[in-house]
């Protein structure tokens, strides 16, 4: 990846066999290899003594246990991982991209919102405050869908926003915050057209007055006057039987849908796209094809004068000094301090530390531990200067754009969730092992990492950034590819494999207040 480097990997398929010979033009050309090395795994490209450093990407991603000859296959077993770096003594705000000429001209047909925000969907979310009503939401929903929605031909889905918050939980507790405010932010989405309306059990700690309470939210009746959101509260003496909740759930439903379906798209800037990323079942090819490729497509989004969210704690703690040194200002800096403080200490409480978080895939994969693939997983963020950052759950305001850190932890569906709280109206999503992850409240835009994982997962995966590896594409044409991809998904004019097969994962809020 880098001059300095000691390591590559192995990009063939299959990997290469013991016996053979680097031919010339690759790193190590020359050397003969002195044992199976799978795709995707490093090759010592010299000797390595003892206690040495191992480079890739130009850092220490361990230190040698024991003497690895050149040739060998280094592997998780003979590292020993790098302490993570302090959070003092960081530089700050001392990087400053080069200036990129504005992108402009380019739109796609989105929906715009009383707010001023703008959704790339026009989808009715039943809110639900606690799990206990996730059963009756389902049941009718299924209805919804098969009874209503044929009826508003341009309501693209209704979904529950279904989670397992609400009772038995310490609902006071200082970081009880940050779920209740991810679920209400939920709500407001911006592919939800503010139709805000709730479903209840109520008895629950978490009431729909305290999820949204007056004045938290920008609805208005037909006269100009603040609305609160429609609650159906299966609790209700009105209600006799099952059917009943499930016919009040229709009725509540009807007005909502009539509103959204009077909706149309209309053309608006490139600037309005609320663009979330994020790499799952990552592997070693992840920093070398899919998140560069997104990274270049991160930096067109923010000429063009968009929003892109990175996120993942743990996935980039290790690379704490580049999202320091690239921070707009010194207040930024101190944000992102303050944020992976916080999850260094959440760590510290649960006792693990972040090297839990490489997982057996990964390892598989070719990437040893979490220092090297931090490395791979900071290279989505592109070049850009950080603008903004996000603590959990929070929202985005309408004058936060550019490129921002929104504060997740690194587990794919709380990631999800809060940056769908945050106002993410499109998702892009890069694996190397391949997940069937998906989002129903949003677009989620596949990339594959290698070309065996496009080639196999024809189906899932709607771009193949392993033509980066094999040569026959560079990921400046990647990007500007997904890029446009990206407008046609908007705008409705393409589907991803995700929303072709309905495939989505639970909403998952990040609670680290405890169980009562």
């Amino acid at each position: 990846m880098r001059a300095e480097d000691n390591v590559a990997i192995v990009a063939n398929d299959g990997g290469l066999p013991e016996g053979t010979l680097l031919p010339a033009g690759v790193p190590g050309a020359g050397l003969v290899l002195r044992e199976k090395v799978p795709q995707g795994h490093k090759v010592a490209l010299v000797d390595i003594p003892e206690g040495a450093v191992v480079l890739r990407y130009a850092v220490p991603i361990g230190y040698a246990l024991k003497p690895i000859p050149a040739g060998s296959w280094v592997h998780e077993r003979l590292l020993q991982m790098p302490a993570a770096r302090e959070l003092e003594g960081l530089p700050i705000a001392t990087v400053r991209p080069p200036e990129a000429d504005p992108l402009t001209g380019y739109t796609f047909e989105g929906y715009r919102n009383k707010d001023g925000s703008v959704g790339t969907r026009n989808i009715l979310a039943i809110t639900t405050t606690v799990q206990c009503v996730a059963g009756v939401v389902a049941q009718a929903v299924a209805r919804i869908k098969a009874e209503l929605l044929p009826l508003y031909p341009n309501v693209d889905d209704v979904i529950g926003l279904e989670h397992s918050y609400g009772c038995g939980v310490a609902i006071d507790a200082p970081d009880a915050v940050i779920p209740i405010r991810t679920l209400k932010n939920i709500s407001l989405n911006p592919n939800f057209g503010g139709e805000v309306m709730v479903v209840s059990l109520g008895c629950e700690k978490l009431q729909p007055s305290r999820l949204l309470p007056p004045g938290s939210f920008p609805i208005v009746d037909e006269r100009g006057a603040e609305a609160g959101p429609e609650t159906v509260c299966l609790q209700d003496d009105a209600h006799v039987g099952f059917m009943s909740m499930l016919d009040d759930i229709l009725q509540t439903a009807k007005p909502h849908l009539e509103r959204l379906n009077a909706r149309k798209r209309e053309t608006v800037p490139a600037s309005e796209l609320v663009v979330g990323v994020q790499c799952g079942g990552s592997d070693a090819f992840s920093g070398v094809t899919a998140n560069p490729a997104v990274g270049f497509c991160a930096d067109l989004l923010v000429r063009a004068g968009a929003t892109i969210m990175f996120s993942e704690n743990t996935e980039v703690r290790d690379a704490v000094e580049q999202l320091t040194s690239r921070a707009a200002s010194s207040e930024v800096a101190d944000a992102i301090i303050r944020e992976l403080g916080w999850y260094d200490r959440y760590l510290d409480r649960g006792r693990v530390d972040r090297a839990a978080n490489t997982t057996p895939g990964n390892k598989a994969g070719g990437l040893s531990n979490i220092a090297e693939k931090a490395m791979g997983s900071i290279i989505k963020s592109g070049s850009s200067a950080i603008s903004h950052v996000l603590s959990p759950g929070d929202k985005l305001r309408r004058d936060q754009r550019g490129l921002v850190y929104a504060a997740t932890p690194a587990s794919d569906f709380i990631c999800g969730t809060l940056q769908l709280a945050a106002g993410m109206n499109l998702h892009i999503f890069t694996t190397g092992r391949g997940t069937p992850y998906g989002l129903a409240e949003c677009p989620v835009v596949k990339v594959a990492t290698r070309t065996d994982l496009a080639r196999r997962w024809h189906d899932l995966m709607d771009v193949n950034a392993g033509l980066i590896a094999d040569g026959e594409a560079t990921i400046e044409e990647t990007g500007w590819a997904m890029f446009r991809l990206l407008l046609d998904v908007a705008s409705g004019r393409r589907k991803t494999w995700a929303e072709h097969w309905k495939l989505h994962n639970a909403l998952v809020l990040f609670n680290p207040a405890p169980v009562t």
